[in-house]
């Protein structure tokens, strides 16, 4: 039987800048603070990041909640949840809680994808573009990204110093069409005082491979559905630690 790796995990790990013995250290130093001690270790964050371990026991996935800051189901990993419903959290969308709701397959059978036009992992400069009703301007949210890709799945994190508010993206290639949705939590201590936004984007990719650029839409705070530009810019086909390091930080201001 095969194993597909645990793609997702891995970009979290790396978009906090850390080795898998860091982040082993991080996941012992969690459950002894939370005092349910585990027995984290490098060979276990490989056999997780390499999809050999799909479920992790209880204390593991408290630990890997507490050092990632996401839940156990947004880490890649297969949890048992109920079925979905659809929630209002008052903070500019809706929540689909739960993931096992199987949908139809047309009776012509699902239509295969095309294969990626390219391999885009590596290091990106994420930036899209939103109007503000209560400041009644517009503004450009930017981040540095890692992005991982496995086959025609697209894992998109972004680098701790280089927002205040974290932003995730999970995507899918067809061909040079990409599709898939975002999540970003807000600053606490900002304008939108830790709201949680998110929404779906479809991208296409430039002949280059180094521009994908598209929409984004998504729910504003009076539940309305907004829409705006997205781009992103390639920067470095490394993920290693020293070049995640070096793009740990505020990107220059976006030109007018």
């Amino acid at each position: 039987m095969t194993t597909s790796p645990n793609a997702t995990l891995r970009a979290v790990r790396m978009g906090l800048l850390m080795s898998q013995d860091d982040f082993a250290s991080a996941l012992r130093e969690a459950g002894d603070r939370a005092g349910v001690p585990n027995d984290a270790s490098k060979r276990l964050v490989q056999r997780w990041e390499a999809g050999v371990i799909t479920s992790p026991r209880p204390a593991y996935a408290r630990a890997l909640e507490s050092v990632t800051g996401l839940p156990i189901g947004s880490l890649g990993f297969t949890v048992a949840v109920p079925r979905a419903r659809v929630a209002d959290d008052g903070q500019g969308g809706h929540d689909v809680e739960g993931s096992n709701v199987t949908m139809p397959v047309p009776s012509g059978g699902p239509v295969p994808r095309r294969s990626p036009a390219g391999n885009y992992s590596g290091v990106w400069l994420s930036r899209y573009e939103y109007y503000s009703s209560g400041r009644s301007d517009r503004f450009i949210g930017q981040h540095y990204v890692v992005l991982l890709q496995h086959g025609d799945r697209l894992t998109v994190r972004s680098l701790p110093g280089s927002s205040d508010a974290p932003l995730t993206m999970d995507l899918t290639v067809d061909g040079n069409v990409i599709t898939g949705t975002w999540v970003e939590q807000t600053a606490p201590q900002g304008y939108y005082r830790g709201a949680r936004y998110h929404g779906a984007i479809q991208l296409l990719a430039e002949p280059t491979g180094r521009r994908l650029a598209g929409k984004w839409v998504g729910f504003g705070k009076e539940m309305d559905v907004n829409t705006g530009p997205w781009e992103l810019v390639f920067q470095d086909a490394s993920t290693n630690k020293a070049t995640l390091a070096a793009y740990d930080r505020r990107p220059a201001p976006a030109p007018e």
